[in-house]
């Protein structure tokens, strides 16, 4: 089964936004990492590549539904 990937934002202070699809497990434990008091660092494996960001920087993370896909619908 393949896995599930979910797209994120990550917003920094100082206005930065980060976008990336990553693996839904892998953002869930961001959320966590980031409610546990947001100190330190934390690596995420996205399609494009691996990403290591500040905690204490991120100011929102954003999630997207899986229905949120940007594109035509077939009438």
């Amino acid at each position: 089964m393949a896995e599930t990937r979910v797209r994120i934002e990550i917003a920094f202070d100082g206005g930065q936004v980060l976008a990336a699809f990553v693996p839904a497990d892998a953002a869930d434990e961001l959320e966590r990492a980031l409610g546990g008091g947001g100190d330190g660092s934390f690596a995420l494996e996205a399609e494009d590549g691996r990403y290591t960001v500040s905690l204490r920087r991120v100011v929102y993370v954003k999630r997207f539904t899986r229905e949120a896909r940007v594109g035509f619908t077939p009438a």
